[in-house]
């Protein structure tokens, strides 16, 4: 696989450490910023940022706050208008590093993909167009608010943050859902650079569990589907055509809201679909942005 070189850290507005990585593909292809869902980090990307390469496309990623390499905010807070902040700053570094001679085109997964609309909500412009999967997003407007009772947030909590090795995280998660649907090559990106290897010889899990339970505990407190009619640039909503998340009906509620929105459904896949066929919907975001 592809390896990513990580760039200099990016400090955001509120003095987070964000970090980023140059996936590759040609030096003067298309700048393409691909965002993470919740719980991952930025090479998850890899499998897919692969496909993209041979495509013409210029690929980074980062990781979100508390997540992967990078820092968390000091107050501990998980509001979700912090990762559109983690996006600006980002794009921002990416172009002091001359990396981005144009707007960058955007792919974004779950979390990943609100906090890119978050992001070209506040600055306008900031993207060509954006390719994102099931945004975590509530049609509703105002929003529920935080939800304690939401299973994601006890799950979270519960998970496992230590195991004997990468490869026995490895076979733990492949045996259970929903990783047992990822591709091997998607669920191998997320354990080898999602762990920390530890004093012991155990490896521990980068996002602490009480913070990703942070980030579920705010999914349904933004207010991003009021902000949708502020976001100018093409988007295309993808879900998978079964999923249990932020399916056809839900894109289709979002896309109304969007200047220049649409869907796509695709069957086979669920709420983790970039991680299930990271080649098909590298070829769907490849298609999308033929003409962006």
């Amino acid at each position: 696989m592809r390896q990513a070189t990580r760039v200099p850290v990016a400090r955001t507005s509120d003095g987070v450490d964000i970090v980023w990585y140059d996936l590759g593909g040609p030096p003067s292809g298309r700048p393409l910023l691909l965002a993470h869902a919740t719980g991952f980090h930025g090479r998850v990307w890899l499998p897919v940022a692969q496909r993209l390469a041979g495509g013409g496309f210029h690929c980074f990623a980062f990781d979100e706050r508390g997540h992967g390499d990078s820092g968390r905010p000091a107050d501990s807070s998980f509001e979700w208008d912090g990762f559109g902040t983690d996006v600006l700053a980002v794009v921002s570094a990416l172009a002091a590093a001359g990396l981005a001679d144009q707007r960058p085109l955007a792919v974004g997964h779950s979390c990943g993909s609100v906090a890119l609309l978050r992001a070209e909500a506040r600055a306008p412009g900031t993207f060509r167009a954006m390719y994102l999967w099931e945004p975590v997003i509530p049609p509703v407007d105002p929003p529920p608010g935080p939800m304690p009772d939401n299973p994601l947030v006890e799950g979270a909590r519960r998970r496992r943050q230590v195991f004997p090795s990468r490869d026995a995280a490895y076979d733990n998660y492949s045996a259970k859902p929903p990783f047992n649907r990822l591709a091997g090559e998607a669920l191998r990106a997320y354990v080898d650079l999602g762990f920390a290897d530890q004093p012991d010889g155990t490896v521990t899990l980068k996002c602490r569990g009480e913070d990703e339970a942070a980030v579920y505990l705010n999914g349904s407190a933004h207010d991003t589907f009021r902000r949708l009619a502020e976001v100018a640039c093409p988007v295309t909503l993808a879900c998978g055509a079964d999923s249990d998340a932020f399916g056809p009906d839900a894109i289709e509620a979002m896309a109304a809201r969007l200047p220049h929105g649409r869907t796509e459904a695709h069957p086979g896949l669920s709420h983790f679909g970039p991680l299930e066929d990271p080649a098909a919907v590298a070829d769907r975001v490849t298609a999308a942005f033929a003409v962006a």
